[in-house]
């Protein structure tokens, strides 16, 4: 099992797992996560994955500069792992996790964070892996994200939710706001499409790209590359097809 690590010298060679395909989609889509990368590796953003072709990688960059609303000291987040397909079930994923582990031990950091959910949602990983490895829940955002730390001094101060997340809300409290950013390469399009759907309907909505560490960690949802609010209140961070959407807005209206 070999495992790579995207770096600036490579990347311009290299897949980002997310968006593989030759189509102009999907390289429109990994160059806007490969242009989000390169300005992040100095903030210390690390992108490894194994050598192959599939969803099978792992991000992570110390809680300073991370694009979540979590406020912490030496720690290091993880952004996204994700393992999928016929990869699975070959302890990938804890290989993965091993590799960021060491990597923040060389650091001298205090541990590793990283967000999951009270129930296994899309697109977040299930918090029993985490806790399998040694992770423990140290807090949690409504309405169902958790923040999980592994320690390494036990002494070192828990990291947390940012005030914001912990409210759950949003400025604008009329009709819809979508809160994304680059950090994920599908989310664009979506909230494009998401948003298209409220204004043929007649809803208010807003959205926000959010452009920067800072803006992330006061405005982001605690998912962090996506969140879905209505009237103020957050709902959900899930990426939705039109069809579901259409019918979550007919179950909040």
């Amino acid at each position: 099992m070999k495992i790579i690590s995207i770096d600036k010298n490579n990347i311009e060679q290299e897949h980002i797992c997310c968006a593989i395909g030759n189509d102009k989609v999907n390289q429109s889509r990994a160059l806007t996560k490969k242009n989000w990368m390169k300005e992040r590796f100095s903030d210390g953003l690390v992108f490894k994955r194994l050598d192959d072709r599939g969803k099978i990688f792992i991000e992570y960059m110390p809680i300073e500069k991370v694009w979540k609303p979590i406020l912490g000291e030496n720690y290091m987040v993880i952004n996204c792992l994700w393992v999928s397909g016929k990869f699975k079930g070959k302890r990938i994923s804890t290989e993965l996790l091993n590799e960021c582990i060491n990597d923040a031990k060389k650091q001298k950091m205090d541990g590793i964070a990283v967000v999951s959910s009270t129930k296994v949602k899309p697109f977040l990983t299930d918090k029993k892996f985490y806790e399998y490895h040694g992770f423990e829940v140290v807090d949690s955002a409504p309405p169902y994200f958790e923040l999980l730390v592994l320690k390494f001094n036990k002494n070192a101060k828990n990291p947390e939710f940012s005030k914001n997340a912990k409210q759950g809300t949003c400025d604008n409290k009329k009709g819809f706001t979508f809160i994304y950013s680059h950090q994920c390469p599908f989310m664009e399009e979506h909230v494009n499409l998401l948003s298209n759907i409220c204004k043929n309907k007649k809803i208010p909505c807003e959205v926000i790209h959010l452009k920067d560490y800072k803006e992330a960690q006061t405005k982001g949802s605690p998912f962090g590359t996506l969140g879905i609010y209505y009237n103020g209140e957050f709902k959900t961070h899930e990426l939705m097809p039109e069809k579901k959407f259409e019918k979550f807005i007919e179950e909040l209206i």
